[in-house]
């Protein structure tokens, strides 16, 4: 098929038309359904238990004729709410970050350079370039093609992917586009959202958004899905027991309160603040937060989680299965070394580029080149066709071995069976030449190479590939083929024609110099790191000393793979930690070996067969700028820079955020100790009430910020890449966390029931006692929140970690508590008595001394 578009003729949109087009016409996305606004979000959280006991207290002080308690406590409400409502609307932001980035991206050509895009950004007239794996970001007309198909069974429900053929007249084509529907065979049109299977092509875009056939259907689309998680579990369960026990305390509280005293509308509001008191409220909202803020914190790391629960799973990864293309290595060839046999004597003849830079090529490796290039496309994206036609116009320009005038007849494209690629050009002579180029085996198969001839070719491989170098080699075809004319007389297969053995190409990819330091973090965190690659043992083995992989003694091939047996490989993928020759179907059984073994396997792959692998990894990367469409949606996380020390960072930052997850709910538990027996406790005693609902409503302004803002924006422990993974059986909750936890608010409510009976039996009276009782308390608090911030690090040390939040919570606490204490009016309202230096040194003295102990235990530990 002769095709009527020049490639290099596309020049696309320019950036300021896409600009202002994106502009006039808007985002190529449907409407979301599931958009939360902030009236939305305030309605959510009046909802929650704690608002609607606030709201009702507020409802019996009135009742009372305390109007002015009444509007306290609902200025109190309102302040909260807004707290709720900047974190709720900075981890909407969050989520919204992650939809833009995590939509389809698009390879668009503008301004005549390729750009990777995101699917949104595509615009009506832009010019899009396909390839095999790639969603289809708009409805768009075929320009150019080689062997395109397409899955369009999300619209017509057809499982057979459909053969499309590019247009020769264009315009026309755009013009009737609306007339045509999906399905058919070659039909010059590709839709929104279905799957490119095979070949290549160039489009132009008529339809975006809402004019897409996907549009019209109505289908929304949601890339980030909300999904319950291990955590939203097991948090879930411990709210609903707390909630059942506060329940039926305060129900208790309310009947012995009316029944001892007579007084059931104080017994009542004594059973409402025993409610809020116990009501772990704050949990699931520490936990959406976190898991929120967390995916955000990744991309900030240019890693975008397209599942939130990974952030739980990555402190528990034990292996990393990584590709050495282009995440251990720049993915930017260069071609370093020749090998052709002399044409004469068959004597093997090595010619390295990178020593002769400025010399010119000798004649004997023009060929090669030439040939080379003509088994690429003339407008290459391949990393390695690149570095071929960089070496022709580098040592070949002003030769007769390059043919920009000649024209590309037909592609024989690169598959699972066979590791090889053919072009059919047309000179303008009409003189048919075909070119191969792909794995030296494949080659070798093509040429039909007699066993010594294949033993021959492989020390020469070898030789290459221990050099660090990939190999490639080149062929082309003789005899009939190269004289006929006419298309028809092709054959269908490659091994139909008689091709003839041409050379080997080796080329280099450079290490990354990220990884091997992010390798050694990898080993002191005790992650063990496996490579994959489809290149040759000693290639790989070259590359692992590099990097610092231990051992690069073993290695095991793609064939060896296929022929063991499930026992051989469990034993065997103990030790051996490089896989090579390895075809992406591999990885599948690589990654189910390694979980029979017990391991939490992160795996990344980019390709359509990679999919299937990073499914079954418990995490799943993708690489984010030459990844498929498919290994993206398969995968848990996406590299957007394809680089492998973004995994390390990775790790981390999840180990981080459980780590800080974990502090924040043990603050959370153990602050709502105190906060229960002080609403408890008085009730059996018959003491005065000593914490009212305006009480507990002025502590959730220091504790719902402090849980979630201040313990999320902590910075990691210093031994966080210096200990084994975490068991990801492991719970949030385990006797650990919750020993500590209750350690920590008994500790501080001795203090506090001490400090309250001194001060009220030693005739302080009812409002002295709470007052001190109550300051006493916000010094414990603030100092929990000060203590918590690590669990090895001492407070003296840890303000010398910068935390700004943690500063206006606790300014912000400090000058609250001073305003109560200080401003008649408040102090009014609040029960207190005036307080002198003195009872405020009593205080602050019982508050720093209800946690030296474990700021004592942090030290001992140490020793």
């Amino acid at each position: 098929m002769t095709h009527k578009i020049e490639l290099e003729s596309i020049t696309g949109l320019s950036a300021s038309s896409a600009s202002n087009r994106l502009k006039q016409e808007g985002y190529n996305e449907l409407p979301s359904t599931e958009q939360r606004h902030i009236w939305g979000i305030a309605l959510e959280i009046f909802k929650e238990p704690i608002f609607l006991l606030l709201l009702g207290c507020g409802v019996i002080y009135l009742f009372l004729g305390d109007t002015q308690e009444a509007l306290i406590l609902l200025g109190f409400i309102l302040f909260i709410v807004c707290i709720n409502l900047y974190q709720e609307q900075k981890t909407e932001k969050s989520l919204e970050a992650l939809r833009d980035l995590s939509s389809p991206r698009a390879l668009v050509i503008r301004g005549r350079e390729r750009q990777r895009i995101a699917g949104r950004e595509v615009v009506r007239e832009d010019v899009i370039v396909l390839s095999e794996g790639d969603r289809v970001p708009a409805d768009a007309v075929v320009m150019w093609s080689t062997h395109l198909s397409v899955d369009e069974s999300l619209l017509t429900g057809e499982s057979l992917p459909v053969r499309k053929q590019d247009t020769t007249d264009l315009e026309n084509t755009i013009r009737t586009a609306t007339q045509h529907r999906p399905g058919g065979e070659d039909l010059p049109f590709v839709y929104s959202g279905t799957l490119v299977v095979q070949g290549q092509g160039i489009a132009q875009v008529y339809g975006t958004g809402m004019q897409t056939e996907m549009g019209k259907i109505g289908k929304a689309l949601q890339t980030v899905e909300q999904e319950d998680t291990v955590l939203q579990r097991e948090t879930r369960k411990i709210v609903s027991k707390l909630t059942f026990v506060a329940i039926a305390i305060c129900v208790a509280v309310i009947v012995i309160y009316g029944a001892t005293r007579g007084d059931w509308l104080q017994g009542i509001l004594a059973g409402l603040a025993l409610a809020m008191a116990i009501l772990p409220n704050e949990i699931p909202v520490v936990l959406a937060i976190f898991l929120a803020l967390g995916a955000w914190r990744f991309s900030q790391a240019r890693v975008l989680t397209r599942r939130v629960p990974v952030v739980e799973t990555l402190g528990s990864a034990t292996v990393l299965c990584v590709d050495k293309t282009g995440t251990l290595t720049f993915n930017r060839m260069s071609v370093q070394q020749l090998f052709v046999y002399e044409a004469t004597t068959l004597t093997p003849q090595f010619y390295d580029v990178a020593l002769h830079e400025r010399e010119a090529l000798p004649e004997t490796f023009h060929e090669l080149i030439e040939f080379g290039i003509l088994a690429s496309r003339k407008d290459p994206f391949d990393p390695m066709e690149k570095a071929l036609k960089q070496v022709g116009d580098d040592y070949l320009a002003r030769t007769e071995h390059l043919h920009q005038d000649w024209e590309i007849l037909r592609e024989y494209p690169l598959t699972g069976q066979l590791l090889a690629m053919s072009c059919v050009w047309q000179s303008p002579e009409e003189k048919l030449v075909v070119a191969t180029k792909g794995a030296p085996e494949a080659i070798a198969d093509l040429c039909h190479f007699n066993t010594q001839q294949r033993q021959d070719l492989e020390q020469q491989i070898n030789k290459m590939a221990a050099a660090g170098l990939r190999v490639l080699g080149v062929a082309k075809v003789i005899g009939q083929h190269q004289k006929n004319k006419t298309l028809k007389s092709l054959p269908e297969v490659q091994h139909d024609f008689e091709f003839a053995f041409l050379g080997l190409l080796g080329m280099a990819d450079p290490v990354r110099p990220t990884v091997a330091p992010a390798i050694a973090e990898c080993y002191t965190a005790g992650i063990r790191v496996v490579m994959i690659t489809g290149d040759y043992p000693a290639t790989a083995q070259n590359i692992a000393r590099q990097i610092g992989l231990t051992p690069a003694t073993e290695v095991i091939t793609g064939a060896e793979l296929a022929k063991m047996s499930e026992g051989e490989l469990l034993s065997r993928i103990q030790t051996v930690n490089i896989f090579a020759r390895v075809v992406p179907e591999q990885k599948l059984l690589i990654v189910n070996a390694l979980k029979r073994r017990g391991e939490i396997v992160a795996m990344t792959g980019d390709g359509v067969n990679d999919a299937p692998a990073l499914k079954a990894a418990d995490i799943g990367i993708a690489m984010g700028e030459r990844g498929t469409d498919v290994a993206r949606e398969a995968a848990d996380l996406v590299l957007l820079d394809d680089d492998f020390s973004a995994i390390v960072q990775s790790i981390r930052l999840g180990r981080r955020v459980f780590d800080n997850l974990k502090k924040g709910m043990a603050y959370t538990l153990a602050v709502h100790i105190p906060i229960a027996g002080m609403s408890l406790i008085p009730v059996i005693f018959h003491w005065p009430l000593v914490l009212l609902p305006i009480h507990i409503a002025f502590l959730h302004l220091i504790i719902d910020p402090a849980c979630t803002v201040v313990f999320e924006a902590e910075p990691e422990e210093s031994n966080i890449m210096n200990r084994p993974p975490r068991n990801p059986r492991e719970s949030l909750f385990n006797r650990r966390t919750l020993r500590l936890a209750l350690l920590q608010g008994m500790s501080v409510l001795v203090v506090l029931v001490v400090v309250f009976a001194v001060a009220f039996y030693f005739g302080h009276g009812e409002f002295d006692a709470r007052a001190l009782a109550f300051t006493t308390l916000i010094v414990s608090n603030l100092s929990m929140i000060l203590s918590n911030r690590s669990w090895s690090r001492t407070i003296p040390e840890m303000l010398r970690t910068p935390n700004a939040a943690l500063w206006w919570v606790l300014g912000g606490g400090v000058v609250f508590m001073g305003l109560v204490l200080y401003v008649p009016v408040l102090r009014h309202l609040f029960r207190f008595s005036f307080l002198h230096f003195d009872d405020l040194l009593v205080s602050l003295t019982s508050g720093v001394f209800s946690i030296l102990w474990f700021e004592g235990l942090k030290v001992w530990r140490r020793r």
